[in-house]
C-alpha cells in the first residue's frame, strides 16, 4: 500500500438516516451539538448526539438535501439503536426519522480526483450540489483534499481512480476528526474527541440533551482528556486500552479509530489523559505492550487559540 491518497472508494461502514418534515431541522437542533436551525443548503455540520450526562452515543456529518429533509451519516454500526433512540423525542414534531441507507450510495472521494470533479478544493464543511448528489468537503488529511460523495443508489458512481479503503482509513485517521463507533459508545464527551476544535459543537445553540455537562466541561476547565495522533508497531483495534508505565492496572486511554500505515505499523486517534500524554511512555493493550508513539495533530485545539 503506497500513501498516494488520490481516487474514490466506497463507504460500506456508513449509513444514513434521514429526517424529513417541517420541524426536522428544529427536530434535530434540540437533539445534537450543533446548530441545524441555521444550517443553509450549501453547508454541512459535524454533530454528536449525546445523553443525558454528555456522553457521545452517535457521532454525524448532517446536511440538508432541501429545506425539509436532512441526511445524517453515521457509523451503521450505530445507526438501528441511534434511530431508535432519536425517535423516541419526536413526540409532536412533524419530522419522520428512517433508515434511508439501501436508498444513497456513500463514497469517498480525495486527491486530485476530488479537483477533477469539484473543479478547487473547499474548506471542511463546505457542500455543493451535483444533480441529485451531494458533495461535503472533509477536514484534508497529509496535505490531500478530501470529501463524502452521497448519492441516490440508482446513480452511477462518481467516475474517477480507485482508492484502496485501507489508504482512505489512514486519511481518516490523519484528518484528527473520529467517527464514533459501538466500542466506543456512552465513554466521552465531545470534547475528549476534540469536537469543539473540529467544527462539532455549538456554543451559541438552545438546549440539547447533555448541553450542561458540555459547556461546563469547556468553561470550568474541565477536560481531563484529549484526542491525539498516535503510532503503533503493530495493528490496533477500536477500544483497545491505552496504559502509562505510572499505573499499569487503570487504563489512561482508548484506541478510537485505527489503520494500517503505508509506511509500516499502524496510525491511530487515541483519546488520553492529559497528564498521560505529556508524560510519555504508553504501551497498547497492556502495561507491557507495543509502545505508543505521539505525534502533532493537524488542527490548533481551541483552547490554545
Amino acid at each position: 500500500m503506497t500513501s498516494n491518497l488520490d481516487g474514490i472508494t466506497p463507504l460500506l461502514h456508513l449509513g444514513v438516516i434521514r429526517a424529513e418534515g417541517d420541524d426536522a431541522a428544529k427536530f434535530l437542533h434540540g437533539q445534537l451539538t450543533q446548530d441545524f436551525v441555521l444550517l443553509g443548503l450549501q453547508e454541512a455540520r459535524l454533530a454528536a448526539f449525546l445523553s443525558a450526562k454528555g456522553r457521545m452515543q452517535a457521532s454525524f456529518i448532517g446536511f440538508k438535501r432541501s429545506p425539509t429533509e436532512i441526511l445524517l451519516i453515521c457509523s451503521r454500526d450505530l445507526l438501528a439503536p441511534t434511530l431508535k433512540r432519536l425517535s423516541m423525542f419526536v413526540m409532536r414534531a412533524k419530522a419522520k426519522l428512517s433508515d434511508a441507507s439501501d436508498e444513497f450510495a456513500l463514497y469517498g472521494i480525495a486527491g486530485n480526483t476530488l479537483l477533477s470533479i469539484a473543479d478547487s478544493a473547499q474548506p471542511a464543511w463546505v457542500k455543493a450540489d451535483f444533480y441529485a448528489a451531494s458533495l461535503v468537503h472533509l477536514p484534508s488529511a497529509c496535505g490531500q483534499p478530501r470529501a463524502l460523495w452521497v448519492a441516490p443508489a440508482t446513480q452511477a458512481a462518481p467516475v474517477g481512480p480507485a482508492l484502496d479503503p485501507a489508504l482512505w482509513a489512514w486519511g481518516e485517521v490523519h484528518s484528527g476528526v473520529a467517527t464514533l463507533s459501538a466500542p466506543l459508545v456512552d465513554a466521552f464527551v465531545p470534547q475528549m474527541l476534540n469536537y469543539e476544535s473540529v467544527g462539532g459543537v455549538s456554543f451559541k445553540k438552545g438546549c440539547y440533551p447533555g448541553q450542561e455537562v458540555v459547556a461546563r466541561s469547556q468553561f470550568r476547565g474541565a477536560i481531563k482528556r484529549r484526542t491525539y495522533l498516535a503510532h503503533a508497531p503493530l495493528a490496533l483495534e477500536v477500544g483497545t486500552s491505552v496504559f502509562a508505565p505510572d499505573d499499569l492496572e487503570q487504563p489512561c486511554g482508548t484506541v478510537l479509530q485505527a489503520a494500517a500505515a503505508p509506511a509500516g505499523g499502524w496510525d491511530a486517534l487515541v483519546a488520553l489523559q492529559i497528564s498521560a500524554a505529556e508524560a510519555g511512555a504508553l504501551h497498547v493493550g497492556a502495561g507491557d505492550g507495543p509502545a505508543l508513539t505521539l505525534g502533532p495533530l493537524p488542527y490548533v485545539l481551541l483552547e490554545d487559540l
